[in-house]
C-alpha cells in the first residue's frame, strides 16, 4: 500500500492503481468519456483530469492513466482543473453537437454556451469502439487509421472485416451512435430544455484549490 493526499485528505491506495480507481473509492466523482470498466485506459477525452503537485510545479493529468504514487497531492476538482473541463466539453461539443452523453456531460458541469466552430465529425476518437472490437469481441475488425487531422477509425483499406461478426458492440458504445437531442436549432449544440440552469453552489467563486465535489451538491439543497 502507498499513502498520498486527496482533496487534503490523506488515503491508502494499493501500489499500481490509477488515480481515477482511488478517487472512485474514495467517493471522490470525477467525469470520464472514453474510460469504460473492462478495457485499457487510453486517455482520449482528458475529461478526467486531475490536478497533481503544489505551487507553480503544479500540472494536470489524466486520472486514469496516471498512477498513483507515495506521497503525490491530488486534487480533482480545483478551479484550474473545472476549467479545463468545460474547456474540454466545449471542444467536445464542437466535433460531436449531437451526442447525447456529450450534451448531458456538459449540462451537468455547468457548460452553458458552446464558443468553438461545429465539426458535425460525429467521432471524437475516443477510441470505445476499436478497443471493446480488440479486447473483449476478440476480432480487432476495426482500429485507428492515419495521424494528425487525418486520423479516423475504421476496417482497413475501408473494406468489410471478414473477422466482423456485425455484434453492434462498437455502436453500443460510441457516444455519438445515440439518440440525438431533438431541439429545433442543430445549430445551437447545449439547449438547456432538461438542465438545471441554477448556480451550481453559492460558494464556488471563494475556492481556487477545491470546489464543489458533491453530486448533488449538499449546499444546495439546502432552502
Amino acid at each position: 500500500m502507498i499513502t498520498l493526499t486527496l482533496n487534503g485528505l490523506t488515503v491508502e491506495a494499493e501500489k499500481g492503481s490509477t488515480l481515477l480507481e482511488v478517487a472512485q473509492f474514495y467517493g471522490f466523482p470525477i467525469p470520464t468519456l472514453c474510460h469504460m470498466e473492462g478495457l485499457s485506459p487510453y486517455g482520449a477525452c482528458r475529461l478526467c483530469l486531475v490536478e497533481i503537485g503544489e505551487g507553480a510545479r503544479s500540472r494536470l493529468v489524466s486520472s486514469c492513466t496516471y498512477r498513483a504514487e507515495e506521497g503525490l497531492k491530488v486534487r480533482t476538482a480545483s478551479s484550474r482543473v473545472v476549467r479545463t473541463r468545460k474547456m474540454v466539453l466545449e471542444l467536445l461539443l464542437g466535433s460531436c453537437p449531437q451526442s447525447k452523453t456529450i450534451q448531458d456531460l456538459a449540462a451537468a458541469h455547468g457548460v452553458r454556451q458552446q464558443r468553438f466552430r461545429q465539426e458535425y465529425d460525429d467521432c471524437i476518437l475516443c477510441g470505445l469502439c476499436a478497443r471493446i472490437c480488440e479486447q473483449q469481441m476478440m476480432a480487432n475488425a476495426i482500429g485507428f487509421r492515419g495521424r494528425g487531422e487525418k486520423r479516423s477509425i475504421g476496417a482497413p483499406f475501408d473494406i468489410k472485416s471478414d473477422v466482423c461478426r456485425l455484434c453492434g458492440a462498437c455502436m453500443y458504445v460510441c457516444p455519438a451512435c445515440e439518440l440525438r437531442c431533438t431541439y429545433t436549432e442543430p445549430e445551437k449544440a447545449i439547449c438547456g430544455g432538461c438542465a438545471n440552469l441554477s448556480p451550481p453552489c453559492v460558494y464556488a467563486d471563494k475556492f481556487d484549490d477545491m470546489m464543489c465535489f458533491m453530486n448533488p451538491c449538499v449546499a444546495c439543497d439546502i432552502k
